[in-house]
């Protein structure tokens, strides 16, 4: 290899290092911000800018929330809005529905996958457009009804974590509030918490079946950790409202993006077989 061709692959090696970074970032300020694990940008960010499929994005997009829950979960702790018990119930779920949602992961066919995940992008624009939180809590009494409907929450969150790679708070956070009366604050806080056991478990699974990129796991993982600091800081600053539109329209782009580049790759699979 000559001089020329060295210096070119070392500066692609570090674009792709910044291309990850700036991937994890954005995930960090999301999972600070709306108490989700970034999953939900990382993964189409993953796919069109680190040239991943679904299943590849999906896995490494669960894996770099692992340390982003960590440290935002702590910050809100800090601040007094993490429900530390009924974080536990849920969590309890989401580690058996997350290893559950990985193991389908590795079954289901990429154009599923692909349409799955913009469903669910979809889905969650339209409940965020149709419901505003409030900052104000109402009293949560942990009765055995409620601790079943929270393990319950927490199957369905961790099965959405290890199949789409997402932290799960999408799900978490508004039902934190529709059916358990929490703060929008505190449901972001506890969603956090609740990631961090859910995603660890559908990243092992993942790994096992060696669909995880680990060295951009580890990098983007790394600056969302970073990022994941402002993004609580910018969620006290948000009212609620600004907040879930704010996010909504995110969500409704990243669909958007998917949504075309599904239909090409669509496109291409029939023209291949045709050839």
């Amino acid at each position: 290899m000559t001089s020329a061709d060295s210096s070119a692959a070392e500066t692609d090696r570090r674009a792709g290092w910044a291309r990850l970074a700036v991937i994890g970032a954005v995930g960090g300020l999301l999972s600070g911000a709306f108490g989700v694990g970034g999953g939900i940008l990382m993964v189409p960010l993953f796919v069109t800018f680190a040239g991943m499929d679904q299943r590849r994005a999906s896995a490494t997009s669960l894996a770099a929330i692992v340390p982003t829950a960590i440290v935002g979960s702590i910050a809100y702790f800090i601040s007094g809005e993490v429900a530390v018990i009924p974080a536990l119930f849920v969590a309890a779920g989401g580690i058996i529905g997350s290893w559950i949602g990985a193991r389908l992961l590795r079954r289901l066919p990429l154009g599923w996958l692909r349409w799955m995940f913009i469903a669910l992008l979809v889905a969650v624009a339209v409940r965020m457009l149709v419901f505003v939180p409030e900052r104000a809590a109402a009293h949560l009494e942990l009765d055995a009804l409620t601790i079943i409907g929270m393990v319950a929450l927490g199957l369905v969150i961790g099965v959405a974590s290890g199949l789409f790679g997402i932290g799960g708070g999408l799900v978490m956070v508004p039902a934190f509030m529709l059916f358990f009366g929490m703060s929008d604050l505190v449901a972001k806080g506890t969603s956090l918490a609740v990631m961090i056991p859910t995603a660890i478990s559908g990243t092992v699974t993942n790994a096992r079946g060696g669909v995880v990129d680990v060295r951009a796991g580890v990098i983007a993982g790394l600056a969302a950790t970073a990022a994941s600091f402002g993004g609580v800081a910018l969620a006290h600053l948000m009212s609620p409202e600004v907040s879930t539109w704010l996010f909504a329209t995110l969500v409704v782009i990243a669909a958007v993006q998917l949504s075309v580049r599904a239909v090409r790759l669509q496109k291409k699979e029939r023209s291949e077989r045709v050839a």
